[in-house]
């Protein structure tokens, strides 16, 4: 069976311009990266400013296991299918992080023949948005350093910085260092430390900015630290906003790229769900609502994290509200919420397939109460029995929920066509009253408590004093009503990865907690989630390697 790879590297790819003109892009508004990518000015583009017409369907999943569940995939082989039952549709997804692409996950554009191409690039360096971020969150921790070095004339507490700095890489060495040794020339020594870029507020900014105005105003409100009487001192105070706007003038650029059948597919923008929003930008979304009649997009990880954070803090800052919600699920996942160790998927196992199709069924559930009755794509692999498949299936069935299974991954998007009637059908129904699962008026702890006792199904909030207090001073610094930003383990409802299912009775706990006040919400920092991940015993890298023709194999 070839392998995804080689499946991207056997299909004939269209010129960018081909892709361009079916999304009804005009050529004006393209800037070519090679033969197969292009950035597109959205200035260029017609009435951009406009509201959009097209529908909008989101694809979340069930908590993620090492099994797979493929939202990507999912993601890609339901807008081909859309296409297929003609449908003018794009497809907004987030770009890959090169920490998961050397760390665990290995490549992040699809699978199999629902992929988006050239993969090779999307996966490695793409068009520079990642470098241009980092570089612009950095270049504000230099000058950060500079100021106070030269004089601190905003009077900056060097105990109270809190902007730290950034690499888009997995490098657990660098979650806590101290900087400026070496003598008086080098500045001051203190503590300083490392976020994964995706992680970074600017790339928050980035992917929730309306235009270029708008990102330069969220970038000057980034708070950067504290004087000595607490009082705030921002990225504008430092003059640093311009200069930060100046890296990511090109970066705000959606990119165009194409699926293996040359559907029209805009990747920017990638925060990570488990530490940040976790979904691709927002100009990215209006375009191919701009443009098209339906946007398949997605957001990060298991929908108690990425379909809350799209609903809660994506559409509530961009007035968008979609009009469908599909929930990728594997019966492999599923049997291992349901106990099965990876080892052991192999065989036969429908008692644990039941026992752990309550993963899926929460997070059915927990959609509902955003005013949204979901469609359950059951992403089929081969070693799945009909016994099995029959069996969540039936679960949906007895929750009054629609589930349909998809061969996507092998059959591209002929395999996702029942999934994209499916979800017409919904639409064309009209029955979507989304609403958000707060409003603003709710204090900030009133919101996690919200989200822990709705969506995680938790018996309490645990605050540690340092995360209490910081709440208590956002709210007085006029920050109360912004929505919360939840950081914790994808892996769990709770706040422990290795609770699987659907934990009731847990307790979240809240360690610490962060004002991103450029991109306009609060992060509470749960468990022992880390803004810096690390590598793991064998990182996918070691298999990551150019062949004898030059030709990179081993990722994904």
């Amino acid at each position: 069976m070839p392998t995804d790879i080689e499946i991207a590297r056997a299909a004939t790819l269209r010129p960018i311009a081909d892709i361009a003109a079916r999304a009804g892009i005009p050529e004006a508004a393209l800037e070519p990266h090679g033969k197969f990518i292009a950035k597109v000015d959205t200035q260029a583009i017609p009435d951009f400013a406009g509201k959009p017409d097209g529908k909008l369907i989101l694809v979340t999943a069930i908590n993620p296991t090492p099994a797979g569940e493929g939202k990507t995939t999912t993601t890609v082989g339901l807008g081909d299918g859309l296409s297929r039952i003609g449908k003018r549709c794009m497809i907004a997804l987030r770009e890959p992080s090169l920490g998961p692409c050397f760390g665990v996950k290995g490549g992040a554009a699809g699978g199999g023949h629902a992929q988006i191409v050239p993969m090779e690039q999307i996966n490695l360096h793409f068009t520079g948005d990642f470098h241009a971020i980092t570089s612009a969150h950095n270049l504000l921790a230099a000058m950060v350093d500079n100021h106070i070095y030269w004089g601190n004339a905003l009077g900056i507490d060097a105990r109270r910085i809190v902007w730290r700095r950034a690499l888009d890489m997995n490098d657990r060495a660098l979650r806590g260092i101290v900087g400026s040794l070496g003598g008086v020339a080098n500045g001051f020594p203190r503590e300083d430390g490392f976020d994964i870029t995706v992680a970074s507020e600017v790339m928050a900014i980035l992917c929730l900015a309306d235009d270029m105005a708008d990102l330069q105003d969220r970038l000057g409100r980034i708070k950067v630290g504290y004087t000595r009487d607490g009082a705030p001192v921002t990225a504008r105070d430092l003059k640093a906003d311009g200069a930060m706007a100046v890296l990511l003038k090109d970066a705000l650029a959606p990119n165009l790229v194409q699926t293996l059948e040359g559907s029209p597919a805009i990747v920017h923008g990638g925060p990570f769900a488990n530490i940040a929003h976790g979904c691709n930008s927002v100009m990215a979304t209006k375009l191919g609502l701009h443009l098209s009649d339906v946007v398949v997009t997605e957001a990060g990880f298991g929908a108690d994290l990425g379909a809350e954070k799209f609903m809660d803090i994506k559409c509530r800052i961009a007035g968008l509200a979609p009009d469908a919600v599909v929930i990728v699920a594997t019966v492999r996942a599923l049997k291992m919420h349901g106990g099965v160790a990876k080892s052991a998927l192999g065989p036969e196992d429908v008692a644990a397939v039941k026992r752990g199709v309550v993963n899926l069924a929460r997070h059915v559930e927990n959609i509902r109460k955003f005013g949204i009755t979901p469609i359950v794509a059951l992403n089929h692999f081969t070693a799945d029995t009909a016994a099995e498949q029959q069996a969540v299936l039936d679960a949906m069935a007895a929750m009054g929920t629609e589930a349909i299974l998809c061969r996507h991954w092998a059959d591209g998007g002929a395999g996702a066509e029942a999934l994209a009637h499916a979800v017409m059908a919904r639409i064309n129904a009209g029955d979507a009253k989304f609403a958000p699962l707060y409003t603003d008026a709710v204090s900030l702890t009133d919101k996690i408590g919200t989200i822990a006792r709705d969506i995680y199904r938790a018996e309490k909030v645990d605050f540690a004093p340092a995360a209490a207090e910081k709440l208590k001073r956002f709210t007085s610094m006029g920050y109360g009503h912004l929505p919360v930003c939840i950081a914790k383990t994808q892996y769990s409802f709770s706040s422990d990865p290795t609770l699987l299912g659907a934990p009731t009775g847990h307790a979240l706990t809240v360690r610490d907690a962060k004002l991103s006040a450029g991109a306009g919400f609060v992060v509470a920092i749960c468990g022992e989630i880390m803004t810096m991940p690390g590598l793991p015993r064998v990182p996918a890298a070691e298999s990551i390697r150019l062949d004898e023709e030059g030709r990179i194999d081993g990722l994904f």
